[in-house]
């Protein structure tokens, strides 16, 4: 069983991973003129080879045993979806839209770990991911202007939450069979090549120094650093307590969303946070005398 010293280690690279993801939807609009399949192939590849310097650095080994192949052909698609339909959702509904419904992915999460891999959360830790739940919706739920532009957009941020929640469960998954980057290394490189063909039927040429500037940014920030530590955190505590304080790259990208592109934060938006980060508090602090926190 983890240590409560490894149960904080995870929650600080989670928490850590989260602010660098954060900063993703404000990278991504500075590429709204690209496709989004291009965004998302450069931005797994770029980071496959971030990481395989890091590999190399630090001497570990990066390959894999020949029966896992299929099993991470699973995880490079699952990972190229939830990337590919994130970015894409950005181009039609706002960060706060997209973001509340990626984040939808904590309840898919605790239902299957605990189906899959034998990891339930106590009872009254669920009244936590529901109220975080009750956060997005109230956030999302009162827009003023619901266009079929934005309705598109929500349908791909949620098919890329379902995504998220299966990648979230194969990273936990694999905590004791592969290295972290070992593992991350294979994941984004085979999300990458799944996307390939994606790119090449509808690739954006030439690209300007602004574009290889932001799509390096974009590979470095929120995926090499952002859903390495991520995935690194994944390994010391359970997958639906790290989704939810992934949950929170909604606060700061909507944050930085209004700091940067002047995208404006209502006041259902302001409300959906603050019961979100309740919700929060209950899931990961608000324990009773003795008990221990579920890994």
């Amino acid at each position: 069983m983890w240590t409560m010293e490894a149960t904080k280690r995870g929650l600080l690279l989670v928490s850590i991973g989260t602010l660098c993801c954060s900063t993703s939807p404000v990278i991504t609009r500075y590429l709204v003129d690209l496709p989004a399949g291009q965004i998302a192939f450069f931005r797994l590849f770029f980071s496959a080879l971030f990481i395989f310097a890091l590999a190399k650095l630090s001497k570990t080994r990066v390959g894999i045993y020949t029966k896992d192949i299929p099993k991470f052909l699973y995880y490079g698609l699952i990972t190229a979806l939830h990337f590919l339909l994130y970015i894409a959702s950005l181009k039609y509904t706002t960060i706060a839209h997209a973001l509340c419904l990626v984040y939808t992915s904590p309840v898919i999460v605790a239902m299957l770990t605990a189906l899959w891999l034998k990891e339930p959360l106590l009872g009254h830790k669920y009244i936590g991911i529901f109220t975080v739940i009750l956060g997005i919706v109230i956030l999302t739920s009162f827009e003023p202007v619901l266009s079929r532009d934005m309705i598109t957009g929500d349908i791909l941020a949620f098919g890329s939450a379902i995504c998220l929640s299966l990648y979230s469960i194969a990273g936990r998954r694999e905590r004791s069979r592969y290295g972290l980057l070992q593992y991350v290394f294979w994941v984004y490189l085979l999300a990458a090549l799944f996307l390939l063909p994606v790119v090449l039927r509808d690739f954006a040429w030439p690209l300007t120094f602004k574009h290889w500037a932001f799509l390096i940014l974009l590979a470095l920030i929120p995926n090499t650093l952002g859903h390495t530590l991520y995935n690194a955190g994944l390994r010391y505590i359970h997958a639906a307590y790290a989704n939810l304080i992934l949950t929170q790259e909604i606060t700061l990208g909507t944050l930085f969303g209004y700091l940067f592109l002047k995208e404006p934060v209502g006041k259902s938006a302001a409300i959906g946070i603050t019961v979100m980060l309740v919700g929060l508090y209950q899931v990961l602090l608000d324990k009773k005398p003795g008990e221990r926190l579920s890994n």
